[in-house]
C-alpha cells in the first residue's frame, strides 16, 4: 500500500521523485515505490532520505523501529547486506581510502576488486607510503583447504586458479615498505577487509560463492566486541601465512 505519510511530506516540500533520489543518490524508481508501493528503503538511505526531509526516520518508515531494537544487540554493527554482490565495490574502495593507521585483507582470492577498481595497488601503496600498515594475505592455491573450499561450492579448479590470479595481482606490492602480503591455507570462514577501526566482513557459507553470502560493516566501539574477535581471527591466520617475497 502506498506509504501516505511519506507522499504528503514531499508534496508540502514541493521534493519530485526526481529531486529526492538525487539528493539521497538512488534511482527515481527506488523513491517511486518507496512512495507508491510502501516500500522500506535500507536504513542508511532511509536515515539520508528523512533527514533531506527534515522528518523523523520512524514517522515515515515505522518498520525501522525494528531494525533500530536489533541493531541495539550490536552497537558495532552499521549495516548488514544480504549478499556481496549487493555492494559496489566503492563500498570497498571507500573503506580502505579512509584508513590512516592500519589495512588488513585477508580472503582466498576476491579479484572482483582489481577487476572492478585496477588502480587498487596504487591505493594501497600511497596508503603504505603515508605511513598506514598494510597487510593482505591471500589462498595458497596449493592448499587442502582452498581445494575442499573448490570442490564444496562445485567452484572445481576455479578457486584456486583465481588464488593465483589474486596473488598475480598484489604480487607487484611484495616488498613495498609498509606493505606485507603473505599466502595462508586456512579454512577460511570469513574475508575481512579492514581499515583501522571498521571492517567489512563477508561471510562464507557452505556451497554458496562468496558474492552470494552476506556482509556485514562492524564499526569498533570498544573493547571485547564483535570487531575485536575479527581482529584477532585476522591476527591468528597472519601467524600462520607465508611470507611472499618481492
Amino acid at each position: 500500500m502506498p506509504n501516505e505519510r511519506l507522499r504528503a511530506v514531499m508534496v508540502s516540500g514541493g521534493w519530485t521523485h526526481a529531486a529526492l533520489a538525487s539528493a539521497v543518490d538512488v534511482d527515481p524508481k527506488s523513491v517511486e515505490r518507496w512512495v507508491n508501493l510502501g516500500r522500506t528503503p535500507r536504513r542508511p538511505t532511509a536515515l539520508k532520505a528523512a533527514e533531506t526531509l527534515g522528518e523523523d526516520v520512524h514517522a515515515l518508515w515505522p518498520q525501522l523501529r525494528q531494525a533500530k531494537a536489533a541493531r541495539a544487540v550490536s552497537p558495532e554493527l552499521v549495516v548488514l547486506y544480504d549478499q556481496r554482490a549487493d555492494l559496489p565495490v566503492s563500498v570497498f574502495v571507500d573503506l580502505l581510502s579512509q584508513a590512516r593507521q592500519q589495512i588488513d585483507v585477508l580472503v582466498y582470492a576476491a579479484v572482483f576488486l582489481h577487476e572492478a577498481y585496477p588502480r587498487l595497488n596504487e591505493l594501497l601503496r600511497g596508503k603504505a607510503e603515508a605511513g598506514c600498515v598494510v597487510r593482505i594475505a591471500v589462498g595458497d592455491a596449493d592448499s587442502v583447504n582452498v581445494q575442499q573450499r573448490g570442490r564444496e561450492e562445485r567452484f572445481g579448479h576455479g578457486i584456486e586458479s583465481r588464488c593465483r590470479l589474486a596473488l598475480m595481482h598484489y604480487g607487484p606490492l611484495a616488498g613495498v615498505p609498509g606493505i606485507e602480503l603473505r599466502t595462508h591455507g586456512t579454512a577460511l570462514y570469513s574475508s575481512l577487509y579492514r581499515a583501522d577501526d571498521q571492517v567489512l566482513v563477508n561471510a562464507h557459507v557452505w556451497g554458496v560463492n562468496a558474492y552470494r553470502a552476506p556482509v556485514w560493516h562492524l564499526r569498533r566501539t570498544g573493547t571485547g566486541g564483535m570487531f575485536d574477535t575479527y581482529a584477532e581471527s585476522f591476527d591468528a591466520v597472519w601467524e600462520t601465512a607465508r611470507p611472499v617475497e618481492g
